[in-house]
């Protein structure tokens, strides 16, 4: 299924528009903000690079591309009217069900007149002598700003390693985020895939059932947990509607962004190891992360997690036939949870094919794109007619970078955070006043139900800017003190669980050079809305407010 808006993009801006806030990014987050904005009188202008709304869900096309969180709550909540009206066809939302959700909420909300698609934001720079940021893109225009707010996506700045020799590659060759509309042909055809994140699951299990033969490059086998997923029982449906503000409100006050079935009670060591496994059986039958949310300490307790583990990478050797496959799968050296975990829709039993092989290059590492495929360091060479990059993103502060921020005094956002991203709750950073970062680094952001934290920072931003207009005042940001403060919080936190325990992109880890710095924030979408909704309710306490002279 490809959805075709019909209303026409707004019309390009001109050089030195002036609009109160400029938004980078159509997805569900600059679709809300713009929505948001709009209610309270603030003009604006989205600037959305691809050529319709859903961000990543508009740019990840690739086979087998859904959703890993539950599709009633993977949605907007804002309209209780369109909580009603629309329908989801699987518990879990293939990418295709979720760009047509996308458009039908532009539709809906008429917002494709204020987004300017096909246009990529190049520069945002802080004028120190309006107090306003003027924005340029790759098109000419020039935007003067009061507000600027990034809404590009935590996962949207793609990675694609530097091999050596890949432009000799005689065949295809794609990154799955960038997938061609139209698809891509693979039946008959000889493909290999490097990377085995969550993307790479979905990809290769969709992938196996098309192509001739499938060779897999995998440097870190991942836990993965089933979806279980299936067709949406319309019970179910008309069942958690009729209850959909409790479902929501549970879900804003839960540690993920999600409702979960039940909070666990007690400790994976409290109980004998028969009850234990007892308890994981049913969570696995339950499918996706129940498992993870069975007992209280599974990421602070590394003797816990061990127990969690070694039952996945059981679960592993009984599904795969091929004991050396088996074990090349079952993930070692890291906690179960810290890399992304992902869930699949028969991943391991993919193994079992003819036509699939996995070959492991951590101990035997790519050594060169050739002009037939890969060859690996001892000289193995693979022949392939399409390779399939599935190696993720510069995650959460690529997307940044990449719009050419520079604050007050010249300060690129880069060079401040040079040593590792500082914010103040993960939505601003000192140095860059009246700039609002919706799901940044130091928020939970990617450790957590994406739309429920989106709708969060989205509504706490109009918020801000609506105290802004009414008490006289149009300049807000964060405190270095406040900052700092944060800073050690999120730190802190994250060293209290196994997370800083593995080499993961929640740390930049799979970008050469990156800092290495925990980004997210695991204290859990209920505890940092209340800290959010304290700092408003005491004026915006952390935040230096003010107004221009002109005001």
């Amino acid at each position: 299924m490809s959805y075709q808006h019909q209303n026409p993009t707004a019309a390009p801006a001109t050089k030195h528009t002036e609009i109160d806030a400029v938004v980078v990014g159509a997805g569900f987050a600059g679709m809300y903000m713009l929505h948001r904005l709009r209610e309270i009188g603030v003009s604006a202008r989205v600037f959305e690079t691809g050529d319709g709304v859903g961000g990543t869900w508009y740019w990840n096309r690739y086979p087998g591309a859904r959703v890993d969180s539950p599709s009633m709550q993977y949605s907007l909540s804002f309209s209780s009217e369109m909580e009603q009206e629309w329908n989801w066809s699987e518990d879990y939302s293939p990418q295709q069900d979720l760009e047509a959700y996308a458009n039908h909420v532009a539709d809906r909300f008429h917002l494709r007149d204020d987004i300017q698609f096909g246009t990529r934001v190049v520069s945002s720079v802080y004028d120190e002598a309006t107090e306003r940021w003027i924005i340029e893109t790759d098109r000419g225009d020039q935007v003067s700003a009061k507000y600027l707010i990034t809404a590009a996506g935590c996962l949207s700045a793609t990675n694609v390693p530097n091999f050596k020799g890949i432009e000799s590659f005689e065949g295809q060759w794609y990154h799955t985020s960038r997938w061609p509309r139209e698809g891509v042909d693979l039946k008959g055809k000889r493909v290999g895939i490097i990377g085995t994140g969550s993307t790479g699951i979905q990809a290769i299990t969709a992938m196996a059932k098309e192509v001739d033969h499938l060779t897999v490059f995998q440097r870190t086998p991942n836990f993965s947990l089933p979806s279980n997923n299936k067709k949406m029982d319309p019970d179910y449906e008309r069942g958690w509607k009729a209850r959909y503000p409790e479902h929501r409100q549970n879900a804003r006050e839960s540690r993920g962004g999600a409702e979960v079935i039940a909070y666990p009670q007690q400790s994976a060591l409290e109980v004998s190891e028969e009850e234990r496994n007892k308890v994981y059986e049913a969570a696995w039958g339950q499918g996706a992360f129940t498992l993870i949310a069975s007992f209280t300490d599974l990421m602070v307790s590394k003797e816990a997690n061990d127990t969690i583990a070694e039952f996945v990478r059981n679960k592993i050797r009984q599904t795969v036939k091929d004991p050396v496959t088996a074990e090349l799968l079952a993930p070692k050296g890291y906690p179960l949870g810290t890399k992304r975990l992902c869930v699949d829709t028969g991943y391991f039993e993919t193994y079992n094919r003819d036509n699939v092989q996995l070959v492991d290059v951590k101990t035997n590492q790519i050594k060169e794109i050739t002009t037939r495929g890969v060859r690996l360091e001892d000289g193995t060479d693979y022949d392939v007619d399409i390779l399939v990059f599935a190696t993720g993103f510069d995650a959460m502060t690529g997307p940044l970078f990449r719009m050419g921020i520079v604050g007050k005094d010249g300060l690129s956002l880069q060079d401040k955070w040079d040593a590792g991203p500082r914010t103040y709750l993960g939505i601003s950073t000192v140095g860059f006043p009246n700039m609002f970062m919706i799901t940044g680094p130091g928020s939970p952001s990617v450790l957590s139900n994406m739309t429920t934290s989106i709708e969060q920072h989205v509504d706490w931003i109009t918020d801000a800017i609506s105290y802004l207009k009414r008490n006289a005042l149009d300049k807000i940001e964060a405190t270095q003190d406040a900052e700092d403060r944060w800073v050690e919080h999120v730190n802190e936190v994250a060293d209290k669980t196994l997370y800083p325990h593995a080499n993961s992109w929640y740390l930049g880890a799979n970008i050469p050079g990156k800092p290495r710095v925990f980004m997210p924030y695991v204290g859990g979408v209920g505890n940092y809305r209340r800290k959010c909704d304290e700092v408003a309710a005491n004026d915006y306490e952390g935040f230096a407010l003010g107004a221009t002279p002109s005001s």
